[in-house]
């Protein structure tokens, strides 16, 4: 019988930088994970086939997904370049009003001067004070890694804003995202052709009220900080969850382990627990 994963690992980057800080894997080490995976016979997922596992489709075993939040410049300067060395593929969500115009710039593979990569922090006030175009991913740069196959490119809203902070009331608070998520969309449409039913929330926030107005835009997959096995379930409603493992600043043999655990449902359910 054809073996089949029983469950589908779910990675989380946001920064691959020299730049160090707490979301941030080095170059060396994330280039060490994916030579790992290489080695291993691990293969990457796209969105397509990870939904469709989610709903009861099979996938072989060793399948895995590798996420990245935000958009950030190193993810076009370091990540591309070593993904591409594997064939891998990644799912980028992008705050669609931060990319800027421009050219695409150097990267590790294209060589030439590198551009600086700024700190989490920096990036952060960086793009508070209208200075995206520092830290974040030009939509030439986004073009590229798609036609490379490297990066699929999916929703983490238009703005990144936390609606149950800033809002007054639930009323504001649901239109606010509403729009967030349609503006998204459409900024979607116009630059790149299409837009999927893939969301991650901002932050990992959502409530009730969030998942209502995420399904009425057209989303049913979205993306948590929250950890737990990725299973497929034929009688779900096509609408899914998806946990991810926060990906550390470690070695390969870091990520194998994790790999190994959560890749068998009840062997990462024991381990969650027993680590809460």
């Amino acid at each position: 019988m054809t073996q089949r994963a029983r469950a589908v690992p779910v990675l989380m980057y946001h920064h691959i930088s020299t730049s160090p800080g707490m979301i941030t894997v080095s170059p060396a080490h994330f280039a060490a994970q994916m030579a790992y995976l290489a080695r291993a016979g691990y293969n990457t997922v796209g969105a397509a086939r990870l939904g469709a596992f989610l709903a009861g489709e099979p996938l072989p075993p060793k399948s895995v997904v590798l996420t990245f939040d935000d958009g950030y410049l190193d993810n076009w300067v370091h990540a591309h370049p070593i993904l591409q060395e594997h064939g891998f593929t990644a799912l980028c969500f992008v705050v669609t009003s931060w990319p800027g115009e421009g050219v695409p710039r150097p990267n590790a593979r294209t060589g030439g001067a590198l551009p600086e990569l700024l700190g989490h922090r920096e990036g952060d006030l960086a793009i508070e004070g209208g200075e995206a175009d520092r830290t974040i991913l030009r939509w030439s740069e986004i073009e590229a890694m798609r036609r490379a196959g490297t990066f699929e490119f999916h929703s983490h809203t238009h703005g990144h804003v936390r609606w149950d902070k800033v809002a007054r009331n639930q009323e504001e608070k649901c239109a606010g995202l509403r729009r967030d998520l349609l503006d998204a969309r459409a900024a979607f449409r116009t630059r790149l052709g299409e837009v999927s039913d893939h969301l991650c929330w901002p932050q990992g926030f959502y409530d009730d009220d969030y998942r209502r107005i995420a399904r009425e835009a057209g989303f049913k997959h979205f993306y948590t900080c929250e950890m737990a096995p990725n299973v497929g379930n034929k009688n779900a409603a096509g609408e899914h969850s998806i946990y991810r493992l926060e990906v550390r600043d470690r070695p390969a043999s870091w990520l194998a382990s994790r790999l190994w655990v959560h890749s068998r449902p009840w062997l990462s359910r024991a381990y969650l627990k027993l680590k809460r």
